[in-house]
């Protein structure tokens, strides 16, 4: 644990008591029913949480739920409903799970273990189109899902889910069905190092490690007879939004499309030393470290991006809230002036790092566009498109630029401007 989350762990509890989640992100259950929670679940959940320590027994119990009314379903032979509650149960139990940040806490197993029930009994509920992936990764285990579409496919695009440092493969099982194998698209929804069960078994993130297990499932992805190997994109938000930009820019990737939402970057000051401090040690915990002088020497002075993405040749599409917490906007645009692959940038107004107020759009939109970047729309050398989208639903084409900086950047953005003009 880092000190600043020792010392400071009475300022989240009074956060949670008195503004619940959105003290934490706001706005961010609209993104949190994208991953499968149901919002009357979230609600109930939050109503008996006034702590920290609160949050997994909450999660525990709203997932017993829901598990109990599956079951109770599924007796009765109504496959639907039941695959939809194990689901919420799922989710739920991944959230109780994530709470606990110590792999040999017995009640961290045995969350787990309902997480696998749940998540086993709705893929056979749903015809199997549900199923688990365990790949070998560097002496250790990767673990994923995998996601097809209810009739056969043969050829299809596909596409990576990565998830945030704070979630797990499960969470994509409703974006995958309802963004991605509906529209006959193959979906591999996956936790990296230091992530799950991942991070359960013993295998740690290192700094590059991860883009190497995403390199992994790819070639898992393009063995399958479902898919079709030269269209493989990925989809990743928070923290795998940063690993996509990593494994994208890795000489040899079988990436051909990225599209990366709250993409992390800049110099890591904002996330680890000025956010919540639970997000340090979220880190912390995923790197297998408790010294945290050691940590910031190994990992977190050498994790910014930099000019690594200047090595990215596949279509990449950024998109970030004008006031992300864990990453200035000024920054993210940074990070997208160095790109010099065809690419996309979407800055959406006031909004916070979960993208809550459009989130439903974020997903259908992120889907949308691999699917066509797969398909080699997105392929001409140049392409340089860049949007501001207001929250009254206007759209600003041609720049990404918040509108009151009134044609001004920020020092540091206009520094890497200057330097790309004269570079022309």
């Amino acid at each position: 644990m880092t000190a600043r989350s020792a010392g400071q762990s009475w300022a989240l509890d009074i956060a949670l008591a008195q503004g619940g989640f959105d003290a934490l992100h706001p706005e961010g259950k609209g993104t949190l029913e994208q991953l499968g929670h149901d919002h009357a679940d979230f609600d109930k959940v939050f109503a008996m949480v006034r702590a920290g320590a609160m949050l997994p027994k909450a999660w525990a119990v709203v997932a017993g739920q829901a598990e109990e009314r599956a079951a109770h379903h599924e007796r009765l032979g109504y496959r639907r409903t039941a695959s939809d509650l194990y689901l919420r149960a799922a989710v739920m139990y991944g959230r109780a799970q994530y709470s606990i940040f110590d792999s040999a806490d017995g009640r961290k197993a045995k969350f787990r273990e309902r997480c696998d029930f749940c998540v086993a009994r709705l893929g056979e509920l749903r015809g199997n189109t549900v199923r688990r992936v365990e790949l070998d990764f560097e002496g250790g285990k990767i673990f994923g899902l995998l996601h097809l579409p209810a009739h056969p496919v043969s050829g299809a695009p596909a596409v990576i889910l990565g998830p945030g440092m704070d979630m797990i493969k499960e969470d994509y099982i409703f974006a995958a069905e309802r963004y991605y194998t509906s529209r006959g698209v193959v979906a591999l929804s996956v936790e990296g190092p230091g992530q799950g069960e991942t991070r359960a078994r013993g295998l740690t993130v290192t700094l590059d490690n991860y883009e190497r297990a995403l390199e992994t499932y790819a070639g898992y992805l393009a063995g399958l007879p479902e898919v079709d190997e030269n269209r493989i994109g990925l989809f990743g938000i928070s923290m795998s939004g940063y690993w996509a930009l990593r494994a994208a820019a890795a000489p040899g990737t079988r990436l051909r499309a990225v599209a990366a939402f709250e993409a992390v970057s800049g110099d890591f000051e904002t996330i680890f030393e000025r956010a919540q401090p639970s997000f340090k040690n979220n880190y912390l915990y995923m790197a297998g470290y408790t010294d945290e002088a050691a940590f910031d020497r190994d990992l977190k002075d050498k994790m910014p991006l930099g000019d690594l993405v200047g090595g990215i040749e596949c279509p990449v599409l950024l998109g970030i809230g004008e006031f992300d917490e864990l990453t200035p906007v000024e920054n993210a645009l940074e990070t997208y002036e160095k790109i010099r692959a065809p690419k996309e940038m979407r800055v959406y107004e006031d909004e916070f790092h979960p993208l809550g107020g459009t989130a439903a759009e974020v997903f259908a939109f992120g889907a949308e566009w691999l699917t066509r970047g797969l398909d080699g729309e997105f392929d001409a050398p140049g392409r340089d498109e860049r949007f501001f989208v207001h929250r009254d639903g206007r759209t600003t084409e041609g720049s990404a630029d918040p509108r009151w900086w009134l044609g001004a950047a920020p020092a540091g953005l206009a520094t890497v401007r200057e330097g790309l003009l004269e570079g022309i």
